[in-house]
């Protein structure tokens, strides 16, 4: 690992750190569902909405290659 790389990896910690004091809800969600596997069938879903209202909402019913995804993003098995 470089030096640039070093200083890339410790601006990003330091943005997570930053991140989880802002929102202290947000790692504690993704660590409940993170116990609780995420499985085939289940159903992820994003709500977006602007300080005017407006509102988006999207969602994915988890298929095996996003399960393979998650699991290689994370560096798991």
């Amino acid at each position: 690992m470089g030096i640039g790389n070093f200083g890339n990896m410790m601006k990003i910690m330091n943005a997570w750190n930053t991140f989880k004091q802002n929102h202290p809800k947000f790692p504690a969600f993704c660590n409940a569902v993170s116990k609780r596997g995420i499985r085939e069938g289940s159903i992820l879903e994003v709500t977006y909405i602007s300080p005017e209202g407006e509102k988006l909402t999207t969602n994915i019913k988890v298929l095996p290659s996003d399960i393979e995804l998650l699991r290689e993003i994370s560096g798991g098995n």
